[in-house]
């Protein structure tokens, strides 16, 4: 017994010195936000006080001092995703998680960002204003590399830190301005179909602009064959596996005091973007003699993309413009080092890059580049043939003055001065939204545009040979869509088609008129908007298209071949008024209605794989409505029954059945059960939370999620065969600024704003977002510095 009581001593003593050592290892891994710090560089102490949710207030009597603690503070939170933004552009991923990334890195590595940021950094003004912060930015990351706790992350992976450069930035902007391109997905799908299907099933799908549509509104006023879907299969394989989240879309308006009970300007902004964990934003709030912004900042990045002081705010959405083709080359069928273009042959630029895999050795591999771009078939194995397919990508085609561009913006003080600096986004395409002070609203569709051949059309695969299909020209900025001051008091922008540009309809990637159509609806019904209201509309969750939809569809039903319970579920479907409620049945029979209706019209002609990509591009989403308008088309007809040509009512009805025994499948026979907080969840992933022993740590949810997909609370999914609507893109944030009363504008980020899982602001703001609820923007400096619960001084060496 007393041996027993001895083993017993000895086994508590060692699980105390472990549970000990864990919480020691735990506090030292926790980022530092109190007590005293030396910061190399500094002229001045900076003081930083975190307020309840862990944001950073920075007071500084110098901007480099300030952004050089920013550098710091945001390191010690967010490491870990900066040193994944910036892997991808250099093809690192690889090096970091395996050969399961080693295609992602070739992809990445041949758009050519990393080379391209290297270029502009040489040519860079070390003296200028937006260098110098930028440098004193990474000198700040590079002090917490040295001397700052290690973040678990690169302990689990046995990965080392490296010190940031200026081309890391660079790095950072060019995957975001990559992330936000469809062409790649659209492009050679639309090829691959006019190839292999025929013209008249390119003329049943969405590919131009719709005019019973809302378009956004221009203002002018001084007032202040099966290689191409290979190509989209890779992408896919390529972009699915990143660690990190991809920009998508967005909402927001800005309101003229004309619109508000104030008579204030209001504006309100959720650029939609992949749920990850960290989430993609930082907040911090820098405060100096000569500069003021609580601003929203990527990681490795110095300067705010959304950001607003006590004279101006502006946030962003995507454009949508089509900044990618891709060209058909042809090889000399002599000599393979090159290709011919207008009547002559030039050599091939062969590109050689050499990728680290973890636990493996290096692997190197080539590639070709024409004067348009990379040759996709040397470096996508799955891509076959001979016929050399480039890609052209306006980004790393022309010169970078992105770090130009978001120091002016972060910078301006006054409208002009803001407008000043646009002209400098060439890609990716911004629709820039803005409010101040003084009254002034604007939008600015920012990117450089160009004028292609009449009649050609940008979404197909065009001939890289002859010259013809190149750019007729670059148009100015001033030609480009924008709106100041309109008469109607107020901008906004969906990722809607914008109105002409120039005498013409600018091609792009936009999504169809559902939040646009609500948007337009909610803001001319009313005046008196203020705070309060302007938050409730952004979390509103009604679709005005898809009750429209079913009123279509659901004459076509035949009610005598229905049950009971069916004709129930019909009627209440026919009287749904488009709202995503966790406890509605509507939704989710009208989704699973709507995924096979597509299923049987689409999966017939483009097999599993290609209807699966197809489901991922916004043509899908604009095919949505349109199409199912049509009461006769090639599409409608399923090619694999030989017996006879299928109708649209034919698929309506079989897609009605199809959905109706799915439900019963998953959820049992009683439709009470079928109710969307079952489908519509989100979880935050952390690539080590794929380890599922992991994943509770890690990751922050799973959550039931109101909203839907296209409604103004755009909490998104893919069709899959899952019939699961699993939340993978959203709001980054809600954010309200209010002119009225600046220090109390909200706003709320997804899970919280550490991206260390040791901090208690890891995911403290995730049930807040996931009820709808906000938080204050606090920019009173007496209020920050009697509430805030922690202070670090930093201190010059």
């Amino acid at each position: 017994m007393k041996k027993l009581k001895r083993v017993l001593l000895v086994l508590i003593s060692l699980l105390l010195i472990v549970l000990i050592g864990a919480f020691i290892a735990v506090q030292t891994l926790k980022p530092d936000y109190n007590g005293n710090q030396t910061l190399n560089g500094l002229e001045k102490e900076v003081s930083v006080y975190f307020d309840d949710f862990g944001i950073p207030h920075i007071y500084a009597s110098s901007e480099e001092d300030a952004f050089r603690a920013l550098g710091y503070v945001h390191a010690q939170d967010r490491l870990w995703q900066m040193e994944l933004l910036r892997r991808i552009a250099k093809g690192k991923l690889s090096e970091v998680f395996g050969a399961d990334l080693l295609e992602t890195d070739k992809f990445f590595l041949s758009l050519g960002i990393d080379d391209h940021s290297i270029n502009t950094v040489a040519q860079l003004d070390m003296e200028s204003e937006s260098v110098l912060l930028s440098k004193a930015y990474l000198d700040g990351i590079n002090q917490f590399i040295e001397e700052g706790p290690t973040p678990v992350e690169f302990y689990l992976t046995g990965l080392e830190k490296q010190p940031f450069q200026l081309n890391d930035i660079l790095d950072a902007m060019g995957y975001m301005a990559f992330s936000f391109a469809q062409a790649h997905k659209t492009d050679p799908m639309l090829t691959d179909i006019k190839n292999r299907l025929g013209e008249r099933y390119i003329q049943d799908l969405a590919v131009n602009s719709d005019t019973s549509t809302v378009w956004i509104k221009n203002y002018k006023n001084t007032v202040p064959d099966s290689l191409e879907t290979d190509i989209v299969a890779t992408v896919y394989k390529a972009l699915e596996k990143l660690p990190v989240p991809q920009f998508q879309g967005s909402n927001s308006w800005v309101l003229a005091p004309e619109k508000t009970k104030s008579g204030k300007v209001i504006l309100a902004n959720d650029p939609h973007i992949s749920f990850a964990q960290p989430s993609v934003w930082y907040e911090a709030h820098v405060s100096t003699p000569t500069y003021e912004k609580y601003g929203y900042h990527i990681g490795g990045v110095p300067f705010p993309l959304l950001a607003h002081d006590r004279n101006i705010a502006y946030g962003l959405t995507m454009f949508q413009n089509d900044d990618l083709n891709f060209y058909r080359e042809r090889t000399n069928p002599t000599d393979s080092t090159q290709y011919y273009v207008e009547g002559a042959w030039r050599d091939y630029e062969v590109v050689t890059k050499e990728i680290k895999i973890k636990d493996s050795e290096p692997v190197s591999f080539s590639f070709r580049k024409t004067g348009h771009g990379p040759v996709v078939n040397n470096i996508l194995k799955q891509v076959q043939g001979e016929e050399p397919i480039s890609m052209s990508w306006i980004y790393t085609q022309m010169e970078s003055k992105v770090l130009d561009a978001v120091y002016g913006m972060s910078h301006a003080k006054e409208l002009e001065e803001f407008k000043s600096a646009l002209p400098n986004i060439h890609a990716p395409g911004l629709n820039v939204m803005y409010g101040d002070a003084k009254g002034n609203v604007a939008w600015w569709a920012s990117a450089k545009l160009f004028q292609m051949p009449d009649s050609l059309s940008t979404k197909f695969v065009l001939d890289g040979t002859s010259g013809k299909d190149e750019p007729v020209r670059y148009l100015d900025f001033s030609e480009n869509p924008s709106a100041i001051n309109p008469p109607w008091n107020y901008v906004y922008s969906a990722n809607n088609q914008p109105d002409s540009i120039a005498g013409m309809l600018y091609p792009g990637y936009y999504l169809p008129e559902n939040r646009a159509l609500r948007i337009v609806q909610l803001l001319e019904s009313r005046k008196q908007w203020d705070r309060e209201s302007t938050s409730e509309m952004i979390l509103d969750a009604t679709s005005l298209v898809n009750p429209a939809l079913v009123t279509e569809l659901i004459k076509l039903l035949d009610i005598s071949h229905l049950t009971d319970e069916q004709l129930v579920e019909v009627d209440n479907l026919k009287n749904w008024d488009g709202t995503y409620k966790l406890d509605g049945t509507s939704p989710v029979l009208f989704h699973r209605c709507e995924y096979f209706v597509a299923k049987n019209t689409f999966e017939d002609e483009l097999g599993k794989e290609k209807f699966q990509h197809f489901l991922g591009t916004h043509l899908f989403k604009r095919q949505i409505a349109w199409g199912a308008q049509m009461q006769t088309g090639a599409w409608w007809d399923n090619v694999l029954t030989d017996d006879r040509v299928e109708t649209r009512s034919d698929i309506v009805l079989k897609s009605f059945a199809d959905a109706w025994a799915s439900l019963v499948a998953d959820f049992g026979p009683d439709p009470s059960q079928w109710t969307w907080d079952k489908v519509h969840t989100l979880e935050h992933p952390h690539p080590i939370g794929q380890v599922e022993a992991l994943r509770s740590y890690f990751n922050v949810g799973p959550f039931a999620v109101n909203g839907s997909r296209e409604v103004i609370n755009n909490l998104t999914f893919t069709y899959d065969s899952t019939l699961n609507y699993k939340v993978t893109v959203g709001p980054s944030t809600r954010r309200i600024v209010d002119f009225s009363d600046i220090e109390n504008s909200i706003s709320i980020l997804p899970t919280g704003q550490s991206g260390n899982p040791f901090s208690k602001h890891y995911r403290d703001q995730a049930q807040l977002y996931v009820d709808g609820k906000f938080r204050k923007m606090m920019m009173n400096e007496s209020e920050i510095k009697s509430s805030s619960e922690s202070v670090l001084l930093l201190s010059p060496n």
